[in-house]
Formats: structure tokens, sequence, C-alpha cells
């Protein structure tokens, strides 16, 4: 059985996968470390550590090396969040995903929404199927195995009948070959259970304040369960604190009170 083999059982048993989201081999080693199965890079935590806004404003070849960097220092499985492709054509996006999964990433993210001069929009549901059936389609011509979780963004847009739009687009997933769906900020049990039960793939959440605990969320069928980039702004608020602490009082006592 191959590492992608085994990373897509980890989305077909009873209990959800937690997936802890990285920026750097640190983060990726305290997951390791704490018994987590599997891991995913935060494209936004990746992208803040490096000095950049979301949205693909790091390049792919900075991102990569990121990846390599976790990938040769962690041995639990790695998937990556490539937001819209890191490319501007579906060659370029399959050559992107051909180089991670050479490297050993045994997962992507993919998703329907771009940002166009700073703001994100949702691709209309036309280009969104032509582009995810051409990239799934090149990478079956170039036997290239990965898991393909396709993130849809209506609920983290606030769209209007948001319940609807992504039943619509999981159809387009399912239809494509896609492994896996993922839909970022629904958090109401009863929309959940709606788009699960209409569901014919592995689904995922991700961390928000109002998500249901995972013991409701594995009783709804979900998946896999994400953080996204909060616990990367946590982290950061708390060392904001304590050197602020520091600070003021003058002393380094703040870092090593427990």
């Amino acid at each position: 059985m191959t590492a992608i083999q085994k990373f897509k059982e980890l989305h077909e048993q009873n209990e959800p996968l937690l997936i802890g989201n990285v920026w750097n081999v640190q983060s990726a080693k305290v997951y390791e470390k704490s018994g987590y199965k599997a891991i995913a890079t935060s494209s936004s935590a990746v992208a803040f550590s490096l000095g950049y806004e979301d949205g693909e404003n790091m390049s792919f070849e900075e991102y990569f090396y990121i990846v390599e960097r976790i990938l040769k220092s962690v041995s639990i499985p790695l998937s990556v969040d490539l937001e819209g492709g890191y490319g501007k054509t579906a060659d370029e996006i399959v050559l992107n995903i051909s180089r991670l999964a050479k490297a050993g990433v045994v997962g992507i993210n993919i998703e329907d929404s771009v940002i166009i001069d700073g703001t994100r929009i949702l691709l209309s549901a036309e280009d969104f199927f032509e582009k995810l059936h051409t990239i799934i389609t090149k990478l079956k011509e170039q036997d290239i195995e990965i898991f393909v979780n396709v993130r849809i963004d209506p609920f983290l847009l606030g769209v209007e009948n948001a319940v609807e739009e992504t039943l619509q687009r999981m159809k387009i997933i399912e239809e494509v070959g896609a492994d896996g769906i993922f839909v970022p900020c629904i958090t109401e049990v009863q929309d959940i259970e709606h788009v699960i039960h209409a569901a014919q793939l592995p689904f995922s959440v991700m961390c928000m304040p109002d998500l249901p605990d995972f013991k409701t969320l594995k009783e709804l069928g979900v998946k896999r369960i994400s953080s996204g980039n909060f616990l990367n702004g946590y982290i950061y608020d708390q060392l904001e604190a304590v050197v602020l602490k520091i600070s003021a009082e003058k002393k380094f006592s703040p870092i090593f009170i427990s």
C-alpha cells in the first residue's frame, strides 16, 4: 500500500482525521510529537512567515522549499494547501502538483475561488468545472497519484444561498473524480447535515469559533477537521503579548512563568 493510499484510508475511518496545519518545520514537529496522524500546510501561515499576504503572493519555489524542509524533517503524511494552483494554466498547475507528489506530498487542497485586485471571488460553476476537470484528467494521464481535496468557498465568502451553491459545486467535484470535499466556514449543524447527506466523498471542515465539537462532527459524518491558520495567529498573538510584558516589566521572567 502506498503512502497516498494510507492517507486516503485516514479519510474513511469512523473517527474523523484531525489534521494539523503547519507553516514550518518546528510546527510540523510539534504535531508529530503530539501523535497526529497527518499534517497539512496552511498557505496563508506559510506566506505570513515569509512576509507575504495570503493569496499566492509568495512564489511556488519559495513555497516548495518550505514543503521540502517539512518533508525531510517529519515522517507523518503531508498534504499541501495549493490555493488556486500557483499557475495560470492547467499545465503549470499539474507540473506543480507533479513536483509535490515526487517530493513525497500525499495530498493537495485546491480551491474554487480566486483573488483579483485583492478581492476573493468565486469562479463561475462553468469555469470551476473546466479548470478542475482539466487538472484531474491530466493528473490521471500522467499517472500522478495524489489525494485531491477540493475547497469550495460559498460559506467562506458569505454568498447568498450558500447551501445550494455548495451542493451544486459538490456535484462538479464528484463528477470530475476528486477525492474529497472541503467547505471552510460552514458551522451550523443543519447546514453540515444537509450537505453531508448529499456528499459522496469524504467531507472536511475547518476550525471556526462556532464550529461544533468533534463528537458532534463525527456524528454528522465529517471525515476531516483542520485548524487553518488560526493556531499560527494564536501563537503570534501570544508572542506579542509576552514581548510587550517583557518591555513593560523590564525583565525576562514572563517567559518562564507557566
